[in-house]
C-alpha cells in the first residue's frame, strides 16, 4: 500500500472507475495516491474515487510499467493456465489475488475440438454487495480468453455457498494479519 505520497500524472491515461468498470481519462498534471500495484495494474485514489490503470501505462504515473509474462510461452495445460491467469485477478481494495482469497469455486476446462477449449468458471465475491463484481468477472474472462486455443469462457458469479474466510489460503491470512 502506498497511500502516503502523492504522484502526479505525466500524460493522459486512460483509467477504469472502480466499482463501475466506466472508463475514464486521467489528465496531466492530477495528482493520485497509489494504493496498490498488483496484477499487471495499479490502483489509484484521486478525487474520491479510486480507479485502475494498466500496468503498461505505469509511466503515466511516474511509474514502473508493469509487464505481465505471456502464459502462452509458460509450461502446462490450458487448466494450468487458467490458473496462472486467476493469480493474476485481484480486488482493487484487498492486496491478495482472487484464488488466495477463495473466490475461485471451480474452473473447468472443456474440449471443443482439436484443440480448441471452453473454460467455465465459478467465483463469488467477498459480500453479495460488492460492487466490484462486474469489474472481477471481466478481468477474469479477459485474462482467461489471453490463453491459446480458448474459444469460450463464462463466468458464473455465485454467492451460494457464501464466501468465509475459511476459504481463504493461509498464506493469505497471513498476509492480511489474520494468523
Amino acid at each position: 500500500m502506498f497511500r502516503e505520497t502523492a504522484v502526479e500524472v505525466l500524460r493522459e491515461v486512460e483509467a477504469t472507475l472502480i466499482p463501475s468498470g466506466a472508463k475514464v481519462k486521467l489528465q496531466p498534471g492530477t495528482q493520485v495516491f497509489v494504493t496498490q500495484a498488483l496484477g499487471n495494474s495499479y490502483t489509484v485514489y484521486v478525487n474520491g474515487n479510486l480507479v485502475r490503470v494498466a500496468g503498461k501505462d505505469g509511466d503515466a504515473l511516474g511509474l514502473v510499467i508493469l509487464e505481465q509474462p505471456d502464459v502462452n510461452e509458460m509450461e502446462g495445460t490450458v487448466e494450468d493456465k487458467v490458473w496462472m491467469q486467476l493469480k493474476t485477478c485481484f480486488d482493487p481494495e484487498i492486496p491478495v489475488n482472487i484464488v488466495d482469497l477463495g473466490l475461485v469455486y471451480a474452473c473447468n476446462v472443456i474440449p471443443l475440438g482439436m484443440n480448441e477449449y471452453r473454460v467455465e468458471i465459478v467465483m463469488t465475491l467477498t459480500a453479495p454487495a460488492c460492487g466490484m463484481g462486474p469489474v472481477l468477472v471481466a478481468e477474469v474472462e479477459e485474462k482467461t480468453r489471453q490463453i491459446n486455443n480458448v474459444k469460450e469462457v463464462k463466468v458464473d458469479l455465485v454467492f451460494d455457498p457464501p464466501w468465509d474466510r475459511d476459504r481463504m489460503s493461509d498464506e493469505a491470512k497471513l498476509q492480511l494479519g489474520l494468523l
